[in-house]
């Protein structure tokens, strides 16, 4: 009796394993936490295990905030591997940038920074590998602008066009007032960035190498209120947000403890309630993940 009984429960063990994920229902609840809320949301979500995709208003184009962040920092390891730079270099601390309608200067408020380190520096010589780190994992506006001006925003955009993410436009710095004012924005869909985050999971993004550096610095993400806040705290996840008023985003790669991994990113405009779309979009991720496992 004993024996039978383990045999039983090795054989429901071994049936959940290999059930089917039913895509469809999965879908269908997204679209219904998306439709509980007052605004426009975008999601692309792929299980790198078995290749299959979700896909949600994946083409429209949403204001990139700081996920354009995470192309910046593709850049720079192309220009590296290219042997253009070193991450040792070092560029001069400088509150000064050009805005890109007539070139007249502006500055950048720590208030509303997310790195006040930065701001201490002024003057002084700081290595890009530092700058790389800070943009990525603190969200530092400062350190973007300053890295955004060494290698040019066109640089940026080139390269993801070239990746094949097409919808990746990084036109400019943080906080250019001018270009805000005339709808000069760095813009993105879900498609494009699930594109860049799944090269990057494969080691696709310039190689296998630069790939996962990149991985490991987004691991280092300090901001955790969509995607991971629901997960368990021993998962890893690569990840960069980004936020301005109306708009929440969250991007990324989840690496399950069994070496599965996905891509998820969820994209927000116009939301009424920045909390209650916050938190709905955590939800999600965490529908995804218990899915899955």
């Amino acid at each position: 009796m004993l024996q039978r009984s383990i045999l039983i429960l090795i054989g429901l063990s071994l049936g959940s394993c290999d059930k089917k994920i039913d895509y469809n229902i999965l879908e269908k609840k997204i679209i219904s936490k998306f439709n509980d809320e007052t605004g426009n949301f975008a999601l692309a979500f792929k299980n790198l295990d078995d290749g299959k995709e979700i896909l949600i208003n994946e083409n429209e184009i949403f204001h990139a905030a700081s996920t354009m962040k995470t192309p910046v920092m593709i850049e720079f390891y192309k220009q590296l591997h290219q042997g253009k730079l070193s991450l040792e270099d070092t560029l001069q601390i400088k509150n000064e940038f050009k805005s890109i309608v007539d070139g007249t200067m502006y500055k950048l408020s720590e208030f509303d920074d997310s790195d006040k380190n930065t701001y201490n520096k002024l003057g002084q010589y700081y290595s890009i590998n530092n700058l790389i780190y800070e943009m990525i994992t603190i969200s530092s506006n400062f350190a973007t602008n300053i890295l955004i001006e060494y290698i040019g925003a066109n640089n940026v955009t080139k390269s993801m066009k070239e990746i094949g993410a097409l919808n990746i436009d990084v036109l400019r710095g943080v906080e250019d007032i001018k270009a805000f004012e005339l709808g000069l924005n760095n813009t993105t869909s879900a498609k494009d960035l699930l594109i860049i985050y799944e090269k990057l999971a494969k080691g696709k993004i310039i190689n296998n190498e630069s790939s996962a550096t990149m991985i490991d610095i987004l691991k280092d993400q300090k901001y955790d209120d969509i995607i991971p806040k629901y997960l368990p705290k021993n998962i890893e996840i690569a990840n960069k947000t980004g936020m301005i008023t109306g708009v929440h985003h969250d991007s990324g790669i989840v690496f399950l403890k069994d070496g599965r991994k996905y891509v998820i990113v969820l994209l927000s405009k116009n939301m009424s309630d920045m909390e209650s779309g916050t938190e709905m979009m955590a939800r999600i991720s965490e529908l995804i993940y218990k899915t899955l496992n």
